[in-house]
């Protein structure tokens, strides 16, 4: 096809009329279009996918940032894009700032402060009152039409669904459909792509065109193109816009599925990681963009000539609005920073109280023969079980290291396929674990017990499936509720009455009783060189080298919840949803291999023969902290383990106590009923609020224990320790920099993002969850788009945002020079920084200095 200069160049003054537009290709005998056209709606369609981050599935649940792609831009300029492409706020509402104001939460201080920091907004001038002024004013910033939206102009649109409303819910059902591999018994065919399938779909279903005022849908669906590359290319020449604008245009066409072009984007991130291509998401572009054109085949000339005419005239106008947004949002920028300001400040207030005993802590710890050291997850949820531990007593050391422990594991429970990730998303295992069944740490795997395991958990997951498949079979829907009532009335009694029960091991649900104790993970495929070197790493990158208590705690973490499609998402915000169980006991049994211990001494790394590891679990619902694995310890150390008891218990029960009031329970209760009311929590199937996860988090300290020993940070920092002394080539502050300080990020802005626009980049309502796929996501309902992000019920508490959207502050204990290294050294982490995603602080001695792009300044207002 052969397509005039006036289509491919259309200046923001020129528009194409819209009869020639839309009947261009079938006046040209539908020809191929150049190649040189179609490169470049290549490149705007993939410029328009690679914008979306991807939102992991329910049971593999990572925090995300859902700006992740955009970071290559300042913060406000990616709000404003948010706001005109698609409607969605990034920074804090107004509403919402309007009363931090109002109690003091920000005070003039911290607003001077802020107007002073931003270079924009001294150049354009901004005083304290009109900021103050603006608060009070409704904020109305410009937005961009897609095409469905201007071809939607009856004027009964009033009394159906919007046109816009009803392609989301179609395409969302379609999608539903297609990728749902566990929760249907009838599978759709899959093999043509998830385009195909919708094209087939939607020819015929014979509702939607009711649903949207068009009874005569069906004969405009013979439009439609048989490819994906050729509904691209149909669509964006139809629409006649600015070269310039197409990717912008094609972003906001995804935005309007938001939630589906985010799983698009998570399978395309996993086919990345191991080494390969997913066309989903173009396939979703492709769908979305051909319902416009299937709606403009409804409308007679006169009506296509206005929508043509009026998007092409609001696009062409694209540049100057996103400029007008990115303006008008300098007054929501400075806000955010005044409230940032106002944590900081006490956030530098609390460490610099620290400075002065941190000479005498850190001489402390280098030199006192501590009985017990516990290694805890960064997570902010540890940082008050470390204190109150530290408090209860003095012989133990804590440390923060990364909750999978260093080891990049896939784990395989027994006789199942169900391989899952045990590793930041950003990782690929490169290890398998699986459960192998063992009577003590130096006996090898009992391969007749390991094999009636299996087989016994496979018999009972078969006989488990005729009851579930009976469920969904059409015809016996209704008798199967008549006939399951009264099993199921057993479970709902349980969730009505719920018991202060301990956690379930669900990844031995199936196993014999007798043997479970026996199952445990462990390490394959690794001769005992590999075993050796992967300890000293580990050992290297959590500082504990030089010296190793008697008793070496390695504590993962988890929650605790009954009918919570989101629970993953309360384990570990960066460990693809999972618990710290399987590597805690993984490593654990590595370290007290004799043969790897040996071979740590030929290295000249001498693990004393009476240091014992002990995996543990912290349950971050109830605050108990469980041994695993104790049987393996040898009579000494678990003399150390029960002595180690009182101290655990009274160290649980003040974290409970400082956790209570935000969970609506009487931190005055004694001991034994304080527990057990946050056990019945954990069981209670209708509590929507087990626990509030990370919600809160908003520092993350890289540094040796004593810059924060004892200081109450409240559950807000993330911890992890690092010796610069011992790491001279910095290759460990590299590590920390570009792997947990970006998990720490997405959890912080995923926190963020669902405070902010809980409609757009949250999940709405817990208690209208429908799960999508067996583990997908949720609906909201029984359709819209598939929801991302959090919860309502994990940010707020009914009255008040348990979470505050601040963006991440981390702070860190190490030379100038090592730093600005890997600054320089990573894109990512520059852009992060010079682009305002979140706020560096270093130590100069005991003085805290913040990073700009122009240099380190003092903190002049702390």
């Amino acid at each position: 096809m052969k397509v005039s200069e006036p289509l491919m160049k259309v200046s923001s003054m020129e528009t194409v009329d819209p009869l020639i537009a839309a009947h261009r290709l079938q006046d040209e005998g539908g020809q191929t279009p150049p190649a040189a056209l179609r490169e470049r709606i290549e490149q705007a369609c993939a410029q328009a996918c690679q914008a979306i981050a991807p939102a992991w599935p329910l049971d593999r649940a990572i925090a995300v940032n859902p700006h992740w792609s955009r970071i290559g831009m300042p913060v406000r300029r990616v709000a404003a894009r948010m706001a005109v492409l698609g409607g969605i706020q990034v920074f804090p509402g107004r509403a919402y700032l309007q009363q931090a104001w109002e109690e003091q939460r920000i005070t003039a201080e911290d607003l001077r402060c802020a107007l002073a920091e931003l270079p924009a907004a001294r150049a354009a001038g901004l005083a304290p009152e009109r900021c103050v002024s603006e608060l009070k004013q409704t904020q109305s910033l410009p937005t961009l039409p897609l095409l469905i939206d201007v071809l939607d102009d009856d004027p009964q649109r009033q009394k159906r669904l919007s046109w816009r409303s009803a392609v989301t819910h179609q395409v969302s059902q379609t999608c539903a459909a297609y990728f749902d591999q566990q929760q249907a018994d009838w599978q759709p065919l899959r093999q043509q792509g998830l385009y195909a399938f919708w094209r087939d779909t939607i020819t015929h279903d014979h509702g939607i065109g009711m649903l949207m005022g068009l009874p005569h849908l069906g004969r405009s669906l013979n439009a439609l193109p048989q490819t994906r590359e050729e509904a691209e290319q149909w669509v964006l020449q139809r629409l006649g816009l600015p070269e310039a604008v197409w990717a912008d245009y094609l972003e906001a066409v995804l935005l309007t599925v938001n939630g589906w072009a985010s799983w698009g984007a998570y399978l395309g991130w996993q086919a990345q990681l191991e080494g390969g291509t997913d066309g989903h998401l173009r396939d979703l572009l492709a769908i979305r963009l051909a319902w416009g054109a299937v709606l403009l085949e409804c409308k007679d000339n006169a009506a296509a000539r206005r929508a043509f005419a009026a998007l092409q005239a609001q696009w062409g106008q694209a540049a100057e609005r996103l400029e007008q947004a990115e303006q008008a949002l300098l007054i929501d920028e400075v806000w955010q920073r005044a409230l940032e300001v106002g944590y900081q400040r006490e956030l530098a207030l609390k460490l610099g109280m620290a400075a002065g005993a941190s000479a005498a802590l850190a001489k402390t710890a280098s030199t006192a023969p501590f009985e017990v050291q516990a290694a805890f997850c960064i997570d902010v949820r540890s940082e008050r079980m470390r204190r109150a531990l530290e408090a209860a007593w003095p012989g133990v050391q804590t440390l923060g290291f990364a909750g999978f422990f260093g080891l990049p594991v896939a784990y395989t429970p027994l006789a199942t396929v169900a391989r899952r990730p045990q590793l930041p998303g950003l990782l690929a295992p490169a290890i398998e674990v699986t459960d192998c069944v063992l009577s003590n740490d130096d006996d090898p795997v009992d391969s007749a017990a390991q094999g009636a395991a299996a087989q016994a958990r496979q018999e009972r997951f078969a006989q488990g499936r005729p009851w579930q498949a009976a469920s969904r079979w059409p015809g016996a829907a209704f008798s199967f509720v008549e006939t399951a009532g009264f099993a199921y009335l057993g479970k709902v009694g349980q969730w009505l009455r719920p018991k202060a029960t301990e956690r379930a091991q669900d990844d031995l649900d199936g196993v014999p009783v007798r043997l479970r104790p026996l199952c445990r993970p462990a390490l394959m495929g690794l001769d005992t060189a590999a075993k050796v070197s992967l300890a000293g790493k580990v050992l290297h990158a959590m500082g504990l080298e030089q010296y190793l208590a008697p008793l070496v705690l390695l504590v993962g973490h988890g929650s605790q919840s009954e009918n919570n499609a989101q629970a993953a998402a309360l384990d570990c915000g960066a460990c693809c949803g999972q618990t710290g169980e399987v590597n805690a006991r993984a490593l654990a049994r590595l370290l007290n291999e004799a043969a790897v211990r040996d071979g740590l001494r030929a290295q000249g790394l001498n693990i004393p023969a009476a240091t014992r590891f002990v995996a543990a679990l912290h349950n971050t619902t109830t605050d108990e902290l469980e041994g695993l694995d104790l049987d393996l310890l040898p009579p000494e150390a678990q003399r150390r383990w029960q002595s180690l008891q009182p101290v655990l218990a009274q160290a649980s029960d003040q974290v409970r106590r400082e956790r209570a009031p935000s969970l609506g329970v009487d931190p005055l209760l004694p001991f034994a009923p304080l527990l057990a009311q946050l056990r019945r929590r954990a069981s209670d199937g209708a509590q929507t609020r087990p626990e509030w996860g990370l919600a809160g988090n908003a520092a993350f300290v890289i540094g040796p224990r004593h810059r924060t020993q004892g200081v109450v940070l409240d559950g807000r920092s993330f911890l992890h320790d690092y010796d610069a002394s011992q790491d001279p080539d910095g290759s460990v502050l590299e590590l920390l920099m570009t792997a947990p300080m970006l998990v720490t990020h997405w959890i912080n802005w995923q926190y963020h993002a669902s405070t902010c626009d809980p409609q757009h980049l949250g999940s709405g309502n817990k208690v209208l969850h429908n799960v999508v796929g067996g583990q997908i996501g949720v609906f909201e309902g029984n359709g819209g788009d598939l929801r991302i992000g959090l919860s309502r019920q994990s940010l707020h508490d009914g009255q008040r945002w348990q979470h505050e959207p601040l963006r991440l502050t981390v702070v860190i204990d190490a030379p100038q020079a090592a730093i600005e290294r890997v600054i320089g050294a990573h894109r990512v982490v520059r852009d992060l920084l010079d682009h305002g995603w979140l706020h560096l602080w270093r130590y100069e001695g005991d003085t805290l200095l913040r990073y700009t792009p122009e240099g380190w300044l003092a903190l002049d207002w702390a």
